[in-house]
This record gives structure tokens, C-alpha cells and sequence, in this order.
């Protein structure tokens, strides 16, 4: 099945009865393509390649957090989409990922950028993976998923060390202004961490 999305050029083929192994040979064969996504869990083989807005969210959504680092003097390892996988179980590449501190087997936070359906499988994939803490960007809203033992909890507010002062209000509203200036975003976005602005 392929899924031409109407809100960007983004470009997804799914098939819902794979296998681990079909899933890694196509993982070969795309070795050294850059700008495409795969994903694997339960059966479900998933390839994305990402449009412009895709794209751009991305971009923004990972220099704002990586700003906020910056600014709080939080050490962190950008992992960008490296694949992280739990052999024959499940696979990701999400658009953004970080390790806060130091570097273990899975990065701290994996972030997403959505215009498809699958939220809920794309959280039992990051499950599967252990990955503490996923961050969906939809619809111009943050929905962020904190691994509590054996499931994900839906939360407001990051609960990862380092990023529980991350006003996520203030994160949505600097990544909406940035489709009309990113100057403008950054300069609002860093005044509030600042604490020389309002939230």
C-alpha cells in the first residue's frame, strides 16, 4: 500500500505481513540512500520518505531542544534518526533523538514528526525498543509518552532529567512562528528560557 499524504510530499509504503528477515533485506538494499525512514514491528514494514514539511518541522523541533540544552548547559548526544533495534522484534528511525548525559544502548528521547495515522503502534514499537520517553508532533501539538514500567503515560511535561523545565506550551507556539520567521521564533523561544520574556 502506498500513501501519498495530502499534507506534505511525504511518501509511505507499509506492509502489514513481514517478516524480520524480508525487513532486513530491504534494510540492505537502502544502505547509503539518505532521506529514508524504516521501521518494523509486529509484521508491519514500513517505509517513509520524508517531504519538505516533513522536513522542516524536524529541523525546528530538534534546534529549538538542542537550543534549550545549550542554554541550560545540559550536556547531550544528538542521535538524529540512527536506526535503534531490538533484534527481530522491532526497528525505528525516528526524526530526532537525543541521549542526555551519557550514551546508552537506546537514546533517552525519540521525536517524531506525524501526518499519518499509527500513533499507538508507533508507541508499542518504541516499547519494544525501551525507549523512555516519545515525543509525537501532529496537528501543531506535542504529545509526549513517558515509559512507566510496562507501558507508556501520556504526560505534559517531560520527565527525563534536563528537560522537566522545557515549558512544552512555549516549544509548540516557537515552532508554529517559525513557518513564518525562524529569527522570530528563536529570538522568542530563547528570551522565555532566558527568563526575559513571558511563557
Amino acid at each position: 500500500m502506498v500513501q501519498l499524504l495530502n499534507k506534505a510530499t511525504d511518501q509511505r509504503i507499509v506492509r502489514y505481513d513481514g517478516t524480520w528477515e524480508q525487513f532486513k533485506l530491504i534494510q540492505k538494499g537502502f544502505e547509503g540512500y539518505d532521506g529514508v525512514r524504516l521501521f518494523y514491528y509486529n509484521g508491519t514494514i514500513e517505509i517513509l520518505t520524508p517531504g519538505e514539511d516533513h522536513e522542516f518541522f524536524k529541523t525546528i523541533i530538534g534546534f529549538l531542544i538542542e537550543l534549550f540544552l545549550i542554554e541550560k548547559g545540559i550536556e547531550f548526544i544528538p542521535a538524529g534518526s540512527m536506526t535503534q533495534e531490538c533484534q527481530g522484534t522491532a526497528s525505528a528511525q525516528a526524526d530526532e533523538s537525543y541521549w542526555l548525559g551519557q550514551k546508552q544502548l537506546i537514546p533517552d528521547i525519540s521525536i517524531e514528526v506525524v501526518f499519518s495515522s499509527g500513533g499507538s503502534n508507533k508507541l508499542e514499537r518504541y516499547k519494544a525498543l525501551g525507549v523512555p520517553e516519545v515525543w509525537f508532533w501532529e496537528d501543531g501539538f506535542f504529545s509526549l509518552y513517558h515509559l512507566q514500567e510496562q507501558n507508556y503515560e501520556r504526560i505534559y511535561r517531560s520527565e527525563l532529567p534536563g528537560l522537566t523545565e522545557l515549558d512544552i506550551d512555549l516549544l509548540s507556539r516557537c515552532v508554529l512562528i517559525a513557518q513564518t520567521s525562524r529569527v522570530e521564533a528563536v529570538r522568542e523561544f530563547r528570551q522565555a528560557i532566558l527568563g526575559k520574556g513571558t511563557q
